[in-house]
């Protein structure tokens, strides 16, 4: 009982230090520096995807959400930011796989992993949603088909 009880305690603790974005600071495909912590700052729900582009179930999630985005936005008024965990030398299959694909998302690069170990994302694809008040309200690891369905409840 006394286990079960540390480890409810545990997992809230471990939700409460995603509550904010930590202070990490990487780079978006035109090289521009981008602190993290204020991707939540807009007022508006913000959904955080981590993927690579040898990672097809990541690229399942994201054309799924390709397909659904335009609603999300008009629905919610969401940001969605997509970020490449790709390593340095291969950063360069980044923009083509994104202009290819039509993708209007945010993307971001984080070659070295920093903004991946902040979050403790362990497997991708890895997608955070954030309320328009930048409170962490759902996330999952991997992707079935129809995750996008369950995401667009908690940005509602």
């Amino acid at each position: 009982m006394k286990r079960t009880i540390v480890c409810i305690i545990l997992a809230l603790c471990g939700l409460q230090l995603w509550a904010t974005l930590p202070e990490v600071t990487i780079k978006d495909l035109d090289g521009h520096s981008v602190n993290v912590a204020k991707l939540t700052q807009s007022g508006k729900p913000v959904v955080i995807s981590f993927f690579a582009t040898w990672c097809k179930p990541c690229m399942r999630e994201l054309k799924a959400i390709h397909d659904v985005y335009p609603d999300w936005q008009d629905e919610t008024g969401v940001e969605m930011y997509i970020v490449s965990i790709d390593q340095a030398q291969d950063e360069h299959k980044v923009r083509p796989l994104v202009d290819g694909n039509g993708w209007e998302y945010h993307v971001l690069l984080d070659p070295n992993g920093t903004f991946k170990r902040a979050m403790s994302v362990q497997n991708i694809p890895h997608m955070f949603v954030f309320d328009s008040k930048g409170a962490l309200v759902y996330q999952h690891v991997g992707y079935t088909e129809g995750d996008e369905t369950e995401v667009v409840k908690y940005l509602k």
